[in-house]
């Protein structure tokens, strides 16, 4: 791939040189021979294969250029193995930015033409396995430890644009994600796993929704088992028995599609002990819920909401798209559902859990939402337990926690 260009080259640095197209050949070759692995003898062996010498001088630089381009993110991959990257950006442009604890930043770094973002694209989907052209336009891979999602013209109409997410790293617990933050968060997490409870995770884009799901179902006994349904391949937990099941998009004859519904269905058939699904944005909340109203405990998901306010009204339009009323949906939810998890991003970028909550019936069978806790509010919630909130320390029991709840639901 080119390196495209730096619109603001440091002072006493050079462009980065072009990999040379034979030497690159040869190393993709070699990576398909071995099943897309490359350690440093294959790697070694495809160099000196292609007819390719240099000195010791820039030879490791060049070395770790091959492996990103074959295994990695071509030139992105520099950026979104930065420290406290989120995510890699490219926009219609071919200006590189990510996102980080700092916020939006541009790199300043940009690639010569679309051509090339488009390119680069597209090796990505090759890499999964997947196409991308004018008959597939837009594509959601997981490659390594990144989720890649890429649009091409005329869907993206200024030009192709690339969306990198960075995964968080596997081995973080739940210690390490709350660092400093208020010292209840991490019992009462953990008395929300323990005790099997019901629970939605809800934020914004890149708030860290994923990262505190994977942090929670590390907690998980390791005899239990552990069934996860997502678009594509986010949650990467530490547990000895999770089933991982995936959706799969429709083929060139529009057939063959494998919904987050369909996953649900069979995942019901796999025996799970706890049903995850990574992010509920369809029809597949109608057998999710269904699954907690049918004796499923310790089910989860995450849901995009800006404000725990908004569920209802979220949950009401998913609702819809699986062809329940608004009134079955409320029901369903107010059910199936113990608690809501909120999560955010602090004043300096760290994200984590925020705020606490449940659904209620009205009167006329309407769910709102009756905040817990509000970890951004100086005050307790006029109508949160006094003895809990008041004192900022979560129940110890699971009789503290049924009686919080207002529910009468067996531990498991």
């Amino acid at each position: 791939m080119s390196t495209g260009r730096r619109v603001r080259q440091p002072l006493g640095t050079t462009p980065e040189p072009e990999l040379d197209p034979g030497l690159l050949a040869s190393v993709r070759r070699k990576a398909l021979e071995n099943g897309g692995s490359l350690d440093p003898i294959a790697l070694a062996e495809a160099v000196t294969e292609a007819g390719t010498s240099w000195g010791s001088t820039g030879a490791a630089q060049t070395l770790q250029k091959l492996r990103d381009e074959v295994q990695g993110l071509s030139v992105l991959e520099q950026f979104a193995s930065a420290p406290g990257v989120s995510d890699v950006l490219v926009d219609h442009r071919g200006a590189v930015w990510t996102d980080s604890s700092k916020g939006l930043e541009r790199t300043g770094y940009a690639f010569n033409s679309p051509q090339q973002v488009r390119r680069l694209a597209a090796h990505f989907a090759a890499m999964a396995g997947k196409r991308l052209d004018e008959a597939s336009p837009y594509v959601d891979v997981t490659v390594r430890n990144y989720r890649i999602h890429a649009v091409l013209p005329p869907i993206a109409a200024d030009g192709p644009v690339i969306s990198i997410r960075v995964k968080g790293p596997k081995g973080i617990n739940l210690e390490q994600l709350l660092g400093d933050r208020n010292s209840w968060w991490g019992p009462l997490l953990r008395q929300i796993m323990c005790h099997r409870l019901n629970f939605l995770i809800s934020g914004g884009t890149g708030a860290g929704k994923t990262t505190l799901l994977q942090a929670m179902l590390a907690l998980v006994p390791e005899n239990q088992r552990i069934v996860v349904i997502e678009d594509s391949k986010e949650l990467s937990i530490t547990h000895e028995h999770v089933i991982s099941l995936q959706t799969r998009a429709a083929n060139v004859e529009s057939s063959g599609a494998v919904t987050l519904s369909d996953l649900v269905v069979q995942a019901l058939r796999m025996r799970p002990d706890r049903l995850i699904v990574g992010e509920c944005r369809g029809a597949e909340i109608r057998d999710f819920l269904a699954a907690m109203n049918t004796g499923h405990q310790g089910a989860a998901g995450t849901i995009h909401a800006n404000d725990p306010a908004a569920i209802p009204a979220r949950l009401a339009a998913l609702g819809a798209l699986a062809g329940w009323d608004t009134q079955a949906t409320a029901l369903q939810a107010n059910s199936a559902l113990d608690l809501l998890l909120h999560v955010d991003r602090d004043g300096q970028g760290r994200r984590g859990p925020v705020k606490l909550s449940r659904l209620v019936l009205d009167d006329k069978d309407r769910i709102r939402v009756v905040g817990l806790i509000d970890a951004t509010a100086r005050e307790p919630l006029p109508e949160a337990s006094a003895e809990w909130i008041g004192t900022r320390f979560p129940p110890q029991t699971i009789n503290d926690m049924r009686r919080l709840l207002g529910r009468h639901r067996g531990s498991g």
